[in-house]
């Protein structure tokens, strides 16, 4: 199937590496344009180069961004305008915030957690919009949690802006669905990364046991029966932003092997 992503101008936020890296190269091996981003200049180099090579595709751009600091997100709309000529397909997507319950978490945490988890979305999509406005196109995909659907213990900061995010996501799809720009989120279950062999491990931690019991464990409770990769859930993601996709807008996907229960 072709899905119509040849030269479409896509930017994928904190994708150095991870759900974001495995999603910028899924757009490049479209054929679209891409623009990744991170705060690690030398992962960036690293990673831009890698996808050139497995994807064929010579169109891929980075640039340095702090999720947190406006200043930085401006200067990335500025080069995507620069280097890709705008904006038709934005792909948010943030570090998780630190874990923790409620009595863990301090007024800094839920300060840095709102900035980076919900207030970062914000300003990329008001950033991006006015381009898809005016061509009368647009993707966005906001990436979360399999929170939103059902809470995670010990994770108080990502319950709470995950959902915010979901609301924001459904709002402006109603809003601006009459602009064609198509809006969903769409948040990893046991997708195999970084950040979830950090929860595995502090799981570990907690309940004395190794990190390979406490992956054999979530794997029994996963009716697919393991992890997922993340090729398999940037693939849902380029999906909603292909041609495939013309009528799917508000919704909030959860790409988890059936994991969860929540209906």
């Amino acid at each position: 199937m072709n899905l119509g992503l040849t030269d479409k101008r896509v930017i994928v936020m904190a994708s150095s590496k991870g759900l974001g890296k495995a999603t910028a190269l899924q757009f490049a091996r479209e054929g679209s344009k891409v623009l990744i981003s991170s705060r690690n200049e030398d992962e960036l180099k690293k990673a831009s180069e890698e996808i050139k090579q497995v994807s064929n595709n010579n169109n891929v751009y980075f640039s340095v961004c702090d999720v947190t600091k406006e200043n930085d997100i401006n200067r990335l709309f500025e080069t995507a305008n620069a280097k890709l000529g705008g904006v038709d397909i934005l792909i948010n997507n943030a570090g998780g915030p630190t874990p923790g319950g409620f009595g863990q978490v301090n007024d800094d945490d839920w300060k840095a957690s709102f900035e980076k988890n919900l207030l970062s979305y914000i300003r990329t999509i008001r950033l991006a919009l006015p381009f898809m406005k005016e061509q009368n196109f647009g993707r966005i995909v906001n990436i979360s949690s399999s929170s939103t659907k059902e809470v995670l213990d010990g994770l108080i900061l990502s319950n709470t802006f995950r959902l915010g995010m979901v609301g924001l996501s459904k709002s402006i799809a109603r809003e601006y669905a009459v602009n064609n720009i198509l809006i969903n989120t769409v948040g990893p279950g046991r997708i195999q990364t970084d950040r979830v062999t950090e929860l595995d491990q502090l799981a570990a931690d907690k309940k004395n046991v190794t990190l390979e019991e406490i992956r054999e464990g979530n794997e029994q409770i996963i009716p697919i029966g393991r992890y997922g990769e993340p090729e398999e859930f940037a693939k849902v993601i380029v999906f909603l932003c292909s041609e495939a996709n013309t009528y799917m807008t508000g919704q909030n996907l959860v790409i988890d092997g059936g994991m969860l229960k929540a209906l």
